[in-house]
């Protein structure tokens, strides 16, 4: 039997006590459930949580603890899952794209909801599914900026296409509804309405009445400012209500991002400081910063200390960040502001690591085998 705590008060607690030389993400149960609350009390309408984010099951749980009964997955694995946690759990399969295989196996496990963007989509989808009870919404895309990327080169529909498509989802008897992602960390609340504007109009060229309207996951988390999500809720519902009037399709959201980044706090372990004063991590972009690699870069909470858990207080300054594999590729976008006095066996800990964190991790050079250590309290 260990010594030591299951569930530590805080993430400092374990880093002084253990001094673990691999890396480290702490899970707060409370942050996550309190994040979903937020969400499920301001949003006008359905909460999903997009299960690509972070599919570990004390996260699915924790989700399912705070209220959240449907989930997006994106690929037969995930439906598995989800499955197997919970056999009443709703799933909406929101990939645009699936194989016929795929969707036998979605419908084989109970899945009503999927999205398209592309007639022949939808050919895949009336061979496979009987239409009653089914509901199939189309996938809208805008030529605007709203996230820091979107999806817009790889899915989505112009509006002209829209109003095709969803007028062949009614023909073929499906339950009628439209989507949309404003893009990713989108924090801009005006963007929404643009979308939902646009989603109005193409169900009155279509002639058709849309009974749902998923305005996409997107919604920003704190990367370094924190995100007015409430701005963003306020904007959809008076969206909707002058858009749509009277007649306003019910909302569904799917966020991923914005529900599990908060929960989780990475601390790694300086390996080399070198005498041009790059460092050495022993986590790195083929471990919990997979997604670094992209426009999102490094978030910009960062902290450090010493073994012992107490603050460095050297000059900051920027540096050089490499992972710890063998591979040049594995550095950090730009440099890392970081302290003077940082040393071997020090921790770097960086806050809201809780998204696409551990569902990147390729395990190159037998590294990323993050530990997962439950804690208390969100707070260092």
């Amino acid at each position: 039997m260990s010594k030591y705590p299951s569930i530590w008060p805080t993430a400092m607690a374990h880093l002084k006590t253990e001094k673990p030389d691999h890396p480290v993400l702490y899970f707060a149960p409370s942050v996550l459930q309190q994040t979903v609350r937020d969400f499920t009390t301001g949003f006008p309408g359905l909460v999903t949580y997009a299960v690509k984010a972070n599919d570990a099951r004390a996260v699915i749980e924790n989700m399912i603890a705070a209220g959240v009964t449907a989930f997006d997955v994106a690929s037969p694995a995930e439906i598995r899952k989800l499955r197997a946690i919970s056999p009443n759990l709703t799933l909406h399969y929101n990939n645009p794209v699936r194989s016929p295989g795929e969707i036998r196996e979605a419908m084989a496990a109970g899945v009503t909801s999927y999205s398209l963007d592309d007639p022949n989509e939808l050919a895949k989808l009336v061979e496979v599914v009987p239409p009653e009870g089914v509901e199939v919404a189309v996938r809208l895309h805008l030529p605007i900026a709203g996230g820091i990327y979107d999806f817009g080169e790889k899915f989505g529909a112009n509006p002209d296409e829209a109003v095709e498509l969803l007028q062949a989802v009614a023909k073929s008897g499906y339950i009628p509804a439209m989507t949309f992602h404003p893009g990713t960390q989108c924090a801009d609340p005006a963007v929404w309405p643009v979308y939902i504007d646009a989603c109005a109009n193409v169900a009155k060229r279509a002639g058709v009445r849309i009974e749902r309207l998923n305005v996409g996951g997107g919604f920003a988390a704190h990367r370094g400012e924190s995100p007015d999500l409430q701005a963003v809720f306020a904007a959809i519902k008076t969206s909707v209500a002058r858009d749509f009037g009277a007649d306003a399709p019910t909302l569904v959201c799917e966020p991923g991002r914005a529900l599990v980044t908060e929960a989780f706090i990475l601390a790694t372990q300086v390996k080399a400081v070198r005498d041009t004063g790059s460092v050495f991590l022993n986590d790195g972009i083929y471990g919990s910063f997979g997604e670094a690699l992209t426009s999102l870069g490094v978030v910009e909470r960062i902290s450090t200390c010493g073994h012992d858990g107490q603050p460095l207080k050297g000059a900051l300054g920027p540096r050089v960040v490499y992972g710890p594999t063998c591979d040049s590729l594995d550095r950090l976008p730009g440099e890392i502001v970081l302290p003077d006095d940082l040393a071997v066996g020090d921790y770097v800990v960086f806050e809201g690591m809780g998204a696409y964190s551990t569902a990147t991790i390729t395990r190159f050079n037998g590294y990323g085998a993050t530990r997962i250590i439950t804690v208390q309290s969100g707070e260092l």
